[in-house]
């Protein structure tokens, strides 16, 4: 995944630009940037590594010796930008949001039109947002560029680009990302999260629709191309990757959390002593149910953040499971002889809440009722770089699906959407048991569209349901 942030001002924007890209630091764990533009210096830019230190303390040096009225930041889970480019625009600084799936199909075609060379990252992948840059660069202006980017990608892409005049805010063309203006006296910015601005005295002008294209500058936010009438806005967004103080499409992502636990609670039939959330994420969604079940909310067991990365950062799947492990810290009185309820955002390949179940098991727990804020994930994300997954067979839901295709089923995914088919509800019995809970029972897709309040035609649930 990825966030961004970029500020024009009429003043120095360092400050700004530096804490409103580290409040996206909840999005990426990998690579971080900041380019700036300032009429003495020209341009700017800085890149580090965060995989080991936060963004802050990498870029406290950076932020004392940078200066400039217009910026972008970013913080990436996958690669290095933003990225300069010199080309016939100008010069400019580029940073994107999103995936790309026709990689070769693009890298060939701007071979075909005499594009000499890309740079390979480490491991042969080219880097997403320089074959964007290249795209851009095929067409007479930036804004047709823009626009011809997002017509030939497949997949989805984000992207805000700084020249000395202002930046250039794109929505991916079905909105599957949000866009958040801001303004203050003197600034206006553009943010992934909506709330990264909030403290630094912005206030919230709009949101950018689908397939929108703006320019920012210290004076205004001006469309230059006009949204799109449909919109396929990730639902992921507010069930997990969303920070609890945003908002998307004027809907909250901790309400919606509350909502959320609210519906799994209003269809549960059993009695446990405790409601918990596994922190962070399913912590709203546990309040909401605890609220709308009277069962008494409590928290177990208590995340150590202040020295631990986070448990997603390593690349290696056991180096993630021990530091997850590693990160929750009992709290024995409230386990031992408990039924416990436990909400999680999502189950993807089951390994840590596995764990995490067992852990309270041997803490003293008589009971661990799982209940997972979303259906079971059935599809890898094509839109978004959700996960470092390279198959959907890392998913516990197609294991246990190849596994009944083994015992020479019949399989036909769309039974295992429904959750009233018996095939949706044996796979569901089958990862229980294969996790040791007492009890398994996700949240119904139709339950978790009203937790958010959109129509369903303006969300994507394609990791869901497999629909488009």
């Amino acid at each position: 995944m990825g966030g961004f942030f970029g500020v024009a001002s009429k003043e120095d924007c360092v400050f700004d630009l530096f804490f409103g890209t580290d409040y996206h630091s909840h999005l990426g764990t990998r690579r971080a940037g900041m380019a700036v533009f300032s009429r003495e210096k020209g341009y700017d830019r800085a890149i580090h590594n965060i995989e080991n230190a936060p963004f802050r303390t990498k870029f406290d040096k950076d932020v004392n010796t940078m200066s400039g009225n217009i910026g972008i930041g970013c913080i990436s889970d996958f690669e290095p930008q933003p990225l300069m480019v010199r080309s016939h625009h100008g010069t400019y600084a580029i940073t994107t949001v999103g995936k790309i799936n026709n990689t070769e199909e693009l890298i060939k075609k701007l071979f075909e039109k005499g594009h000499s060379h890309f740079l390979e990252m480490s491991g042969g992948d080219i880097n997403a947002t320089e074959l964007v840059a290249s795209i851009v660069n095929q067409k007479s202006n930036i804004v047709e560029g823009i626009q011809y980017a997002q017509e030939i990608i497949e997949g989805s892409m984000t992207i805000l680009i700084m020249t000395p005049l202002g930046i250039y805010a794109a929505r991916d063309k079905l909105g599957r990302t949000p866009v958040s203006i801001g303004k203050k006296e003197g600034a206006y910015c553009a943010s992934f999260e909506s709330f990264a601005y909030l403290n630094l005295g912005y206030t919230s002008e709009r949101e950018l629709g689908p397939g929108e294209i703006a320019v920012i500058t210290p004076e205004g936010c001006r469309t230059l191309v006009a949204p799109g009438k449909d919109m396929k806005i990730c639902t992921f967004l507010w069930i997990y990757y969303g920070y609890p103080s945003s908002s998307y499409e004027g809907i909250s992502v901790e309400e919606m959390r509350y909502k959320c636990g609210a519906k799994l609670a209003e269809r549960d039939n059993v009695a446990p002593d405790i409601v918990a959330g596994v922190p962070d994420s399913g912590i709203a969604h546990a309040i909401g149910y605890a609220n709308r079940s009277g069962i008494p909310f409590s928290r177990p067991f208590i995340k150590y953040t202040p020295t631990w990365p986070r448990s997603f950062m390593p690349t290696i799947q056991t180096q993630r499971n021990l530091i997850a492990k590693m990160k929750l810290i009992p709290v024995k009185q409230l386990i031992e002889d408990k039924s416990l309820l436990l909400i999680d955002d999502s189950i993807v390949r089951g390994t840590q809440l596995r764990e995490t179940t067992e852990f309270l098991y041997s803490s003293g727990a008589k009971e661990v009722h799982i209940r997972p804020a979303c259906p079971p994930l059935l599809y890898g994300c094509k839109y978004l770089n959700f996960s470092r997954s390279s198959s959907e067979m890392d998913l516990i839901t197609r294991r246990v699906i190849q596994e009944m295709e083994r015992e020479n089923r019949n399989i036909d995914l769309a039974n295992y959407v429904n959750p009233d088919a018996p095939e949706y509800k044996e796979m569901v019995e089958r990862i229980g048991r294969q996790l040791n809970f007492t009890s398994l029972r996700y949240h119904r897709l139709d339950d978790m569209i009203d937790s958010v309040g959109l129509p369903k035609e303006k969300l994507c649930t394609y990791c869901w349901d497999g629909r488009e």
